[in-house]
This record gives structure tokens, sequence and C-alpha cells, in this order.
């Protein structure tokens, strides 16, 4: 839209609908191009479809047209269900006025391919999975729907979801939609580049070690980690289920409080699931952050910080202060003696056993690790987790959030990336930063702060106590409102080439 902006556009959208008074909608306020509807923001296209503005298979339609052009060149998704979005969509759309199943009504949005779903195949992207139809929706994607979401389809991953870059997929590596020839970050790979390259209003990751944070900081979109059990990961493929969490991916952080009030809840079936307090989201994130006490983790943090994040992030916390008016160095946990490898390997033992040879060459390497790994350390590191949770609190008794550079480092090429995974490296950048996040078990959110000078987006982390969704979401929302990032887009066109790569991929 050359002439008019995203907001504006919405803006004109919905005062159409209400001068039509649910009638058809004036010509004059229909959309240019299915592309103009598949940028806006995922709250501005629920508003949308609310006043009958548009209508969810507009939506739907939009985002599969994108899905035609740009998948092939990004590799996000391993299935899409355009019958399916379609058919909900038109029986969304049939719903009498008023009539709408929730916040997420006919909003369209994608799933990694780890989150089962009921007679759509779930595969981990490993060959492993290749022919696996769960007979039930997982918790999470039973409470999308229920909000009224449109699922489009499920997102391409780093296999089974055990590593940092979405480059070791039985279906292809994952491209970032900023730079063809780079990664996107994972694991939750194509969950991001799908968000990023507007091919989805929103999408559902998984964060282990840093698996939402990491593809949000390199793809320059919003990405959520709850607290550990807001989020039910019931019916989710685990890697280390101590350590999984499951959150929400979007363009804006106000996409991102409206999806975490549909997931979240206690759910009694799933073994990690607590009972929050209870909190509306979307208020919350709207909430004033002047006086809001803002610590910044350098140690071990900043180590070996490529300049051009180390610049991103002296801008970004400029803004900070002057959005707080607060800011001071804090240290947080370490977090080093805790090793649950062990876990991991546990829900893959009886696979492994009669099929290792189909799991790609990097995570029959780290599963052979967690094979090794001694019943006394693992229980001790669950004991050390366990008191790390407790205790994680009274770090924060002099601030109320910690901010941080979400990545120390830039991504690398897919072609480095499958090279570097080839081979036993035991440093592993992909979680530095992150992974911490992941033990404490606390609330984290990746926003775009800025771009390298290669024009790659770099993310602000954004940390709070447990529970502390809400503030948050307050302090990113803010400095979102506050920036111009959240306003940029990846400079992928029909004609973009995609970079070869030097050797094939996959078994």
């Amino acid at each position: 839209m050359s002439s008019l902006s995203r907001r504006d556009f919405a803006t004109a959208l919905v005062a159409g609908a209400a001068v039509s008074r649910g009638g058809a909608r004036p010509a004059a306020q229909r959309p240019a191009t299915p592309a103009d509807l598949a940028w806006l923001s995922l709250t501005e296209a629920a508003d949308l479809v609310r006043a009958r503005a548009v209508s969810s298979t507009d939506l739907v339609t939009a985002c599969l047209d994108r899905i035609r052009t740009y998948d092939p060149k990004l590799n996000a998704f391993i299935t899409v269900t355009g019958d399916a979005a379609l058919a909900r969509a038109k029986a969304l759309d049939a719903l009498p006025a008023g009539a709408t199943r929730g916040p997420l009504h006919g909003v369209p949005i994608a799933l990694k391919d780890n989150i089962d779903t009921a007679a759509v195949r779930t595969t981990a992207a490993s060959s492993v999975y290749d022919d696996r139809v769960p007979t039930e929706d997982a918790e999470v994607v039973r409470r999308l729907t229920a909000a009224g979401a449109v699922v489009l389809g499920k997102l391409n991953l780093h296999e089974f979801a055990n590593g940092g870059t979405s480059a070791t997929s039985y279906y292809g590596p994952v491209r970032n939609p900023w730079a063809l020839d780079r990664n996107p970050g994972g694991s939750s790979g194509g969950s991001a580049a799908a968000v990023a390259a507007a091919l989805c209003y929103g999408a559902l990751g998984t964060d282990t070690g840093g698996s939402i944070r990491t593809p949000a900081s390199y793809c320059g979109v919003v990405g959520l980690k709850p607290t550990y059990g807001l989020v039910s990961i019931r019916g989710i493929i685990p890697l280390v289920v101590s350590l999984d969490h499951c959150g929400p991916l979007t363009r804006t952080v106000a996409d991102a409080a409206l999806m975490l009030q549909a997931l979240a809840g206690y759910d009694r079936l799933d073994i990690a699931s607590v009972e929050p307090p209870p909190e509306n989201y979307v208020a919350a994130s709207t909430a004033s952050v002047k006086g809001l006490r803002v610590g910044v983790a350098r140690v071990p943090f900043f180590d070996h910080l490529d300049a051009d994040v180390a610049a991103a992030f002296s801008a970004a916390l400029k803004t900070v202060a002057s959005l707080t008016g607060s800011v001071r160095d804090v240290v947080l946990p370490s977090t080093n003696d805790i090793n649950l490898n062990g876990e991991m390997f546990a829900y893959h033992e009886a696979l492994y056993t009669k099929m290792s040879g189909r799991y790609q060459i990097p995570t029959r390497r780290n599963l052979q690790n967690g094979a090794s790994a001694k019943a006394g350390e693992y229980v001790r590191s669950r004991w050390a987790l366990d008191l790390m949770r407790r205790t994680i609190d009274d770090a924060f008794r002099d601030v109320d959030v910690v901010v941080l550079p979400t990545r120390r480092h830039t991504p690398r090429t897919v072609d480095a990336a499958l090279q570097r995974e080839e081979t036993d490296v035991p440093r592993n950048p992909e979680l530095e930063n992150t992974g911490q996040f992941n033990i404490y078990g606390i609330p984290a959110i990746s926003v775009p702060c800025g771009f390298t000078s290669a024009g790659l987006p770099v993310g602000l982390m954004i940390a709070g106590p447990r529970f502390a969704e809400g503030r948050v979401l307050a302090l990113a929302r803010a400095f979102e409102q506050a920036s111009e990032w959240r306003m940029k887009r990846p400079p992928l066109t029909p004609d973009t080439p995609v970079p070869p790569l030097s050797r094939p991929t996959g078994d």
C-alpha cells in the first residue's frame, strides 16, 4: 500500500463496515489486493472480521495466495490444509452477525509440525514420523480453534525440535525471508518465516532452549515463551518435557497477547501444567511502563557479542530507558550445572532402537549423547532445576524485568549451518542467551530492535519473574510502539532467486 498505511487501511475498512451496518461492504472499502489483507496484523484482521468488513474466506484466500507464491522459496510449510481452511472459513462466515466463536474468529494461523492435529499428519520434520496421523488435537490446537482460529497447515522445523537453525529437516531446510541464503533460526524456523513473510497472521512454536525466541529474532517478528506450565504442552511431541514451552509467533506484541489469552490455562492432563493467576493479557499489554525498574543482564549474555548486535541493543536500551526511567545492571543465576539430556532420550528410546537410521545425522548424534546420560546426573540436575524455579523470582527483588540481546550473533548461511551440524561441535551458539530462561521457567519475549549492516533483523529479549507475562508484554509493546522496526518487511519478491545448496539435504 503506497498511499495508505496499514493502520489507516484497517481503520478505513472498519469505518466502511460501520457505515454499511453489517450489510454488503461498500466497493470503495474493499481491499485493493489480497496482499493488502495478508499484511494486516492478527488483531487488525480479527477486528475486521468481527466488523464484517472482510470475511474469513478473504483472509484465508490471501494467505493461500502468498503461500503458493513464496513458500517454494522459504520451505516454511510441510503440509498446507487449504481445502479444510477454506471450508472452515466459509462455515464461520455463514454464522449470523454477532455469533463469533471467540477473539480469533476467522483468522488464519499455522502450527509447528510437532503439534498434534487430528486427521492431519504431524511429522516433527522427520522421516521417522513421515506417515504419522494423530487421532486427537493437542490441547493448544483445541484452544485456538475454540477461539475461532482457522488452521492453514503445519510448519517446518528443525527435526524433532532438536536444534537451532531449522536446516536439519527431512523436508529440507527453511530459509530466512530477509535473506534466502540465511537460516531463520530454530527450531520453530518455519513458524517465524511464515509469519515474517505474511503467509499467516500468527503461528505456534515450541521453545526448549530458545526455539521461539531465536527464530523471532532472526526473522524480525515477535516470539513469546510464557512461564513454564502456563500453556499446555499435552499433544506436542516432546524434546525435554521439563524445559518444553509452547507460545505464539506474531508480527506485533498485541497479537502475541491476543493469542496468549486463548492459549493460557490449566490442563489437568498435562503433567507440566500449572494453574496461573487470572490475567487479561491483552489489557495488561497496554499498561504504562513509566517507573518500571529495568535490569540489564550483561554477564554472560554479552560475551562475544557481534558489533551490529551490540549497536542495535545499545540504541534499544536508550529507548527502554526513556520509556521507563530506570535501568541498572543485574546478574542472573548460573545454569551451567543443569543437564537434562537424558530426558530427551527417554521419549525416543523405543523409536531409536527400531529405526535409528531414519533420523537425520545431527539428531542421531544428539540422541546418542542423551542415551549416555547417567541416572544420578539427571536426578541431581532435576533437583537443581526445581530449586532454581522456586528461587528465580529472588533475582527480581530490585528490578521488575530484565533486558538483553535475544541472540549474540546473526544467522549463519543455510550451507554453513548444515556443514556445522554434520560435525560434532560441543558449543551450540543457537542456545546462547535463550536456554537459561527455559531453565528459569520465566516468561521471555523477543521483539525486533534493529537491523545489522547487512539488513538482517536483531531481537531484544525482555523477561520477568514467573507469571509476569502482562508486565513483559507491556514493556515489549511500549518499545514496539516507540520504534519503527515493526513496520519493516522482508525484501522478498516473486522474482527473488533461491540460492542453491552446495549439496543435497535429507537422507
